[in-house]
């Protein structure tokens, strides 16, 4: 691990998952001596996840990360089989009225996150092997978005709109790097409208969500609570923060704030340093994601180096929108840090192909984008 791209991409993910597990017991704790009689519970399955995780990525880390291209549909097949499995009764958990986990001991698996990855390492391998045809609507557009709409229709009926609109998201940035044209983007993106609108405007929960993110202190104890509750979490914190241990809002005043609004509560615990800090660590991970990008050889490992920031980015940045009150809360973790095993699972198996990516390509000059040149090559 010689490269310095390596090693502060493991360090960034070492002091997330560092923070998330003290953050997950401050945040559990009392819940959980409540549920469960004891007040690590809830720290204990985060840490037997973790461990899960960290055995993963030493694995992965290892592996060759070119040799996913060759099975990468059955991943595809694997993954859309898992995500139709929530719906088995007996096999699919349902819970506050979506049916998104199968039953796994000693833990539960949520398969919609098992799709992001998969299909940022398909449309890495799609984009490469089309890349001299991605300005043709057909292979730019149609085909990479019909496969995702196919995984979104199914998502959307567990129902997971976070799910559905960050793999959107995705898809759409993936596919203008790969070179698709703007304008098949934005007429992609003008038709979509219309779908979201009904979506949202079909279930009243949606509904509500909107309507309070537009203005929470109108319904402040109905469903504007929870988040006027964690803009009082990011007020109580202050510069320096209330001390770990000390939330109040915690003390079931936030909902959800060991997965949704962990965010929050960092913020009050160790205020704004605190908060500045986890945010930098993020800022410190995509950048080093880029630069590896950059170092790459060849426009698969480019793709899939891109997707894979992206995709820990994207939900990053999500979380601390929602957090704040600048978008709509959408049921997404935050990375490495969240309660919740799948997330953390797969985010840290996203990394360590990161890291793969980024030891095997140490040796290579920083270079301009490998895209580029592949287009630049094929106007000779």
């Amino acid at each position: 691990m010689n490269s310095r791209y390596t090693r502060d991409i493991v360090i960034s993910v070492m002091l997330l998952v560092c923070i998330g597990t003290v953050m997950v017991y401050s945040s559990t704790a009392l819940m959980s001596m409540r549920k469960y009689g004891s007040g690590s519970h809830y720290l204990w399955n985060h840490i037997f996840t973790l461990c899960v995780g960290i055995a993963a990525m030493l694995i992965l880390s290892r592996t060759d990360y070119k040799k996913f291209r060759s099975f990468v549909y059955i991943m595809m097949g694997f993954s859309l089989f898992l995500i139709l499995l929530v719906f088995v009764p007996w096999i699919g958990i349902s819970a506050n009225g979506a049916r998104r986990w199968l039953r796994l001991w000693p833990t539960t698996f949520q398969p919609s996150e098992l799709v992001k990855l998969v299909m940022v390492i398909f449309l890495a391998d799609y984009m490469d092997k089309n890349i001299h045809r991605m300005r043709e609507f057909k292979y730019g557009i149609l085909i990479p978005v019909v496969i995702m709409l196919i995984f979104q229709g199914i998502i959307i009926a567990q129902p997971d709109f976070g799910a559905v609109m960050s793999l959107g998201i995705l898809t759409v940035g993936l596919l203008i790097l790969g070179g698709a044209r703007l304008s098949h983007i934005g007429a992609l993106v003008l038709s979509s409208l219309p779908v979201i609108y009904i979506v949202v405007s079909s279930s009243s929960y949606r509904m509500k969500r909107i309507m309070s993110f537009t203005n929470p202190w109108k319904d402040s104890f109905g469903d504007g609570f929870q988040l006027v509750q964690s803009f009082i979490a990011f007020g109580s914190g202050g510069f320096f923060g209330v001390g770990l241990g000390g939330s109040k809002q915690k003390l079931y005043f936030l909902p959800e704030v060991h997965t949704d609004f962990i965010f929050s509560l960092i913020s009050e615990e160790l205020g704004l340093i605190g908060a500045l800090t986890v945010v930098g660590i993020f800022v410190w991970f995509f950048i080093r994601g880029v630069q590896v990008s950059l170092r790459t050889s060849d426009p698969f490992s480019y793709f899939l180096t891109m997707g894979l920031t992206m995709m820990i980015g994207v939900q990053a940045v999500i979380n601390f929108a929602v957090s704040m009150g600048l978008m709509p809360t959408k049921g997404l973790p935050l990375p490495f840090i969240s309660y919740g095993g799948s997330a953390l699972l797969i985010n840290m198996c996203a990394a360590a192909i990161l890291i793969s990516i980024s030891r095997q390509n140490e040796n290579n000059a920083y270079n301009s984008n490998p895209v580029y040149n592949t287009h630049r090559r094929s106007r000779r």
